[in-house]
């Protein structure tokens, strides 16, 4: 299945979104997708099918989002948690994941012409090292995409990823690139996985439960948040309508809090070792890919 489809709304949702958007539209909107499981458990089907189906609605929310004017969305596609799950559903998953991120290079063509920058954030060491070139691959040949951003969650928690950025700054402090004195949250914010994104605005989180799951939790702190109580193959633009018009309701409250935040701004030092530690992960990045990938890249 494509991950860029035609848009399966119609007229009266296209009103509701016309309604939406002379509000304020959050710019970036995370996604906890849960309950495949027990979607999968509710239709009598094996629990891989309820993976795919929960895809397929990826697919379907990634265009209802931009036909609302979403520029960004993150979500969380397999958590570190995940790997505890029984090795038929893992290694179901990582077949499933090869599938689809095979499938996102073959449509490489679509991805450029629609401007979409697909980043892949988490621990990949940890992934086979098959889908860790198809990941690569996907991430290099969109990396100078602008339109629009999709984050895919893979091998993420929390704390693994400010366990990451913890160590590199030590590695920073070790290497006299940066003092202990220039450590600070902004400092923390730009060694995260996530340092070329903005926080998001919302966060949906579906199937009735009320936790984060160990997901952007830093990022969140300030963020508006959602639960549906949709499993999430069965989530709706309508469940999306009424978590975008729950951010509308909450969207001068978030401006107060964020108008309260400092901005800080980075010395030289700071500035020569964010650039540093952001090339090396771009050279690690490459290392992963296949040469084609980087013939692909220096002949674009």
């Amino acid at each position: 299945m494509s991950w860029i489809k035609e848009s399966t709304l119609n007229c009266f949702h296209y009103l509701v979104v016309k309604i939406l958007r002379s509000g304020e539209i959050p710019k970036h909107v995370a996604f906890i997708m849960d309950g495949n499981r027990r979607y999968a458990n509710k239709k009598r089907i094996e629990k891989i099918n309820g993976h795919t189906e929960g895809f397929h609605k990826l697919t379907e929310t990634l265009q209802w989002c931009l036909d609302l004017g979403i520029p960004e969305v993150t979500v969380y596609a397999f958590s570190l948690e995940n790997f505890k799950r029984s090795k038929e559903e893992v290694d179901g998953l990582m077949k499933l994941a090869r599938q689809k991120f095979q499938t996102l290079i073959n449509e490489k063509q679509k991805l450029m012409e629609n401007g979409v920058c697909v980043r892949i954030i988490g621990n990949l060491e940890l992934l086979p090292e098959d889908l860790r070139k198809l990941i690569a691959e996907a991430m290099i040949i969109t990396k100078n995409n602008n339109k629009a951003f999709l984050n895919i969650a893979f091998a993420y928690t929390s704390r693994d990823e400010m366990t990451y950025a913890i160590k590199d700054i030590l590695k920073g402090i070790r290497d006299d690139d940066i003092l202990p004195e220039d450590i600070n949250e902004d400092l923390i914010s730009k060694c995260l996985y996530t340092y070329n994104s903005p926080n998001p605005d919302l966060l949906i989180r579906t199937s009735g439960e009320i936790r984060l799951s160990d997901f952007l939790i830093w990022q969140v702190s300030n963020c508006c948040i959602y639960f549906a109580d949709a499993l999430w193959p069965e989530f709706s633009a309508w469940d999306l309508f009424a978590a975008v018009f729950y951010y509308q309701r909450c969207y001068t409250n978030l401006q107060n809090i964020t108008k309260a935040q400092n901005i800080t701004n980075y010395n030289s030092r700071v500035t020569n070792y964010l650039n540093k530690l952001y090339n090396e992960r771009d050279i690690m990045l490459q290392k992963r890919c296949a040469s084609k990938v980087l013939a692909y890249d220096e002949n674009k």
